[in-house]
């Protein structure tokens, strides 16, 4: 079950979950669907929406308006490749991407690609389809495993 405020306090004292999944700690596990020298996507640990996903760049940053234009562009390029990608496995009527986070908690740079299924009513669509206090997705690791090989085996562009 989720425990929206322990994962609050974890989001707001604990290590940067994206440098700790990167570093190897076992606390901070994640399905990867994309990985290259500079950028990680992987699926979220908590989703709302099934396929929701994470893009980062590896390099610890807090603010995107910061990033020279090509390497914004770079990581837009992935964003863009992993949702095409998305939508090709989990059925979508729309791609939701926004950079949330702040600096009082989750501040690595980071954009969430939520897949919204056909169907669902206005009324739990956009954010309150992915606020984890409206709940989230009992997944359990086999199938999120399995949803990142598929996700990550028709990423555009891929080179591995």
């Amino acid at each position: 079950m989720f425990d929206i405020e322990a994962y609050q306090r974890r989001a707001r004292s604990g290590p940067c979950f994206i440098c700790a999944f990167l570093a190897g700690h076992p606390d901070y596990n994640h399905h990867v669907v994309y990985e290259d020298n500079a950028t990680i996507a992987f699926l979220n640990r908590w989703p709302t929406l099934r396929g929701y996903t994470l893009v980062c760049p590896k390099r610890h940053l807090e603010d995107w308006l910061r990033l020279p234009p090509a390497d914004y562009l770079a990581v837009q390029s992935v964003v863009h490749r992993v949702a095409v990608a998305i939508a090709e496995v989990v059925p979508t009527e729309r791609m939701y991407s926004l950079s949330l986070g702040s600096h009082q908690g989750n501040a690595h740079l980071h954009w969430h690609l939520a897949p919204l299924p056909p169907g669902v009513p206005y009324d739990q669509q956009q954010y309150h389809a992915l606020m984890a206090e409206n709940g989230v997705l009992p997944v359990d690791d086999a199938d999120q495993s399995t949803l990142a090989a598929q996700i990550r085996a028709v990423v555009p562009g891929r080179t591995g």
